[in-house]
């Protein structure tokens, strides 16, 4: 099974059109800053963008107020998921007030990681569940094969696959069509303290609707 691991590359220009969490988003004209409609009522952080086969994801996440804004919640409002196209992005004005942008941007690579499941049949760290490709990439990632230990701090996330080990009563549905989402991507807190997105200590899901280049975040 394969799975492709985001895997933090350093710093990047806020506003570069590469994969990357944090700096400014990039969109079409016109575009608006989304505002949280859970409670605060503010601007919503912009945490990631990801260039993908049929346009960027981008991702919001409320931050002005974490613990009363439910921005884990798909259906809460504290969070936003828009697939823009590629072409004529530019970069958002960021409104002066409110939790808006993360401390620093952070470059992403992409890495293909190939794993046989066979290997791994005995690994039971999820009560027996059968062994998950993202969990299993990312336990085991190393820059090098010879090296000692892990990087996983290293690891931001993985573009597509499946969502590790969320249930099925938790896929959400497209907020403006209510249909069925597809999963997108994972994303992982950041390489450090200083420079994280504040997801509860949590795994972030990205899913997407193509159809109404919407979709829908949430942790777990």
């Amino acid at each position: 099974m394969q799975t492709t691991l985001m895997i933090y590359d350093g710093t990047a220009p806020a506003d570069s059109d590469v994969p990357r969490t944090g700096g400014v988003p990039l969109a079409p004209a016109g575009f608006t800053w989304p505002m949280c409609g859970c409670f605060c009522g503010g601007p919503l952080q912009f945490f990631a963008h990801l260039p993908v086969e049929d346009g960027v994801l981008s991702v919001f996440v409320c931050q002005n107020d974490p613990g009363a804004c439910e921005f884990w919640d798909a259906t809460s409002g504290a969070n936003r998921v828009y697939l823009f196209p590629r072409e004529e992005l530019q970069p958002v004005a960021v409104p002066e007030t409110g939790v808006t942008l993360l401390p620093a941007t952070s470059a992403i690579r992409t890495q293909v990681v190939t794993l046989d499941p066979e290997e791994y049949d005995d690994h039971d760290d999820h009560d027996g569940l059968a062994p998950d490709a993202y969990d299993l990439a990312r336990s085991g990632w190393k820059r090098e094969p010879e090296e000692r230990f892990g990087k996983q701090r290293e690891v931001l996330g993985s573009l597509g696959g499946s969502p590790s080990y969320l249930e099925d009563d938790r896929l959400p549905a497209c907020p403006s069509c209510a249909g069925t989402t597809e999963f997108a991507a994972h994303l992982e807190e950041g390489i450090s303290v200083q420079t994280a997105m504040n997801l509860g200590g949590q795994l972030g899901y990205v899913f997407v609707c193509r159809a109404c280049r919407a979709g829908a975040f949430l942790t777990d």
